[in-house]
């Protein structure tokens, strides 16, 4: 198993479930994946969003995709920290990706309520129900 894999699963299943903490609280929302690529996950949000301020205080995440199926379904989960990505392009790029963030108060690319955050290094693996009792077990892919 090699990162391809993963960047090949969250594409196909592209809803995500965000784990971060808010002190010893732990909180979990679902975002829908920008793009992933050789180069990780990309999300965005908003500077004043409760989610923001968590990942800025403590940038470790968690993520899991989900993909039905039989039984309990398959899901990746991947562990690492967050990056802010302060790019230009992929600014410009978010907006022409989802136009519909114009509608909801960002003016333009270069608006600071907006953040792309990516996760780049971490840890990755797949759970299935092979793999209930034995967690540990289940392949790695370190990215």
């Amino acid at each position: 198993m090699d990162f391809s894999e993963c960047v090949k699963f969250a594409h196909e299943n592209p809803g995500t479930y965000i784990a971060t903490m808010d002190g010893d609280q732990p909180r979990v929302r679902a975002f829908a994946m920008w793009f992933a690529d050789e180069t990780g996950f990309y999300y965005h949000t908003g500077i004043g969003k409760n989610v923001w301020k968590q990942l800025t205080k403590n940038p470790k995440v968690e993520l899991c995709f989900y993909a039905p199926g039989d039984s309990a379904g398959k899901m990746m989960r991947v562990a690492g920290l967050i990056e802010p990505v302060n790019d230009k392009t992929l600014r410009e790029r978010l907006l022409k990706d989802r136009p519909w963030l114009l509608d909801i108060g960002i003016k333009d690319a270069t608006d600071p309520k907006l953040v792309i955050f990516r996760i780049a290094h971490g840890e990755a693996y797949f759970w299935t129900m092979e793999y209930n009792m034995r967690e540990a077990e289940a392949p790695r892919v370190i990215f």
